[in-house]
């Protein structure tokens, strides 16, 4: 969790309206109630907030107002919020609706079985959003590529496409009844790779440096013109495979593949997930 970073931001605060089973393993959480009353969305596709997680009979109204993380220090340790990092899906201003899409596989992790569980009423605080990415209308056509953690901001961007746009998109799931509707113009491809199970369970030759979206995404034939990049969702995959790919061998400048990045590693919580993250950005660094 980048408390650092984070710890003095807003936390809104919102409240479940509905939720949506949407595939097997995918539940859509629609937030509202006074959330709106301090949140302002942003223009990005790939837009992400901070989800705050702390027990539901905890009576905030003692904590330092207006809330922030800081607010939370005062608990003691076992009270104190889990924070994780969600793709917004959609934000609706006019209707005062956040929609968050979350992979749900049991009662694995923490974000998952909330969602699972979720009914009209319960509390959810919210920090954000930030966000750093949306299509670029001179592109002369987009490549999108990722697994179930990045259908949100996927499904964002395809929708956020001017009608005449071209396009590849590659997303990888378990299998046929993980795939969702996508809305995208009629000149994208969308392409729904199948890994055969549970991305953080399939074995390693089928996943990391052998998931299937890498084949995908390399052995497509590559349009002409200027290409507009997101890929997001397993690290190994996404960082140390397709990355380079794309950054190397296709040799796509920083400004059209700015958004290359993984959301989440195998084995590895959000918190050690992070924590890769900056060792790896450092020893790039060197």
């Amino acid at each position: 969790m980048e408390v650092e970073h984070v710890a003095g931001r807003p936390v809104h605060t919102f409240e479940v309206v509905r939720t949506e089973q949407i595939a097997p393993h995918m539940v859509r959480v629609v937030l509202g109630g006074n959330g709106f009353d301090t949140f302002a969305p942003n223009d990005y596709t790939d837009a992400y907030v901070k989800l705050v997680f702390v027990d539901d009979d905890l009576d905030v109204s003692g904590l330092d107002q207006p809330l922030t993380l800081d607010s939370f220090d005062a608990l003691p340790q076992g009270k104190r919020p889990v924070v994780r990092t969600y793709t917004v899906r959609r934000a609706d201003a006019e209707r005062r609706e956040l929609t968050i899409d979350f992979v749900v596989h049991g009662e694995h992790g923490v974000a998952g079985p909330w969602a699972a569980h979720a009914a009209p009423g319960r509390r959810l605080f919210v920090m954000g959003p930030s966000g750093a990415f949306a299509p670029d209308p001179a592109a002369d056509w987009y490549l999108f590529a990722g697994d179930e953690a990045a259908l949100p901001a996927i499904s964002a961007s395809l929708e956020a496409l001017p009608p005449n746009a071209i396009g590849r998109v590659f997303v990888e799931v378990g299998g046929p009844d993980d795939e969702i509707e996508l809305t995208a113009p009629d000149g994208v491809e969308v392409r729904w790779i199948y890994r055969g199970g549970r991305a953080d369970l399939v074995g390693d030759e089928i996943a990391g440096d052998h998931a299937p979206l890498i084949a995908a995404v390399t052995e497509t034939p590559w349009l002409p013109g200027q290409a507009q990049v997101f890929i997001h969702g397993e690290a190994q995959a996404v960082m140390h495979n397709l990355r380079a790919y794309i950054r190397k061998e296709r040799g796509i400048e920083a400004k059209w593949a700015s958004s290359i990045s993984g959301y989440w590693r195998r084995g590895r919580t959000e918190e050690t997930f992070r924590q890769w993250k900056r060792e790896l950005a450092e020893a790039e660094a060197k």
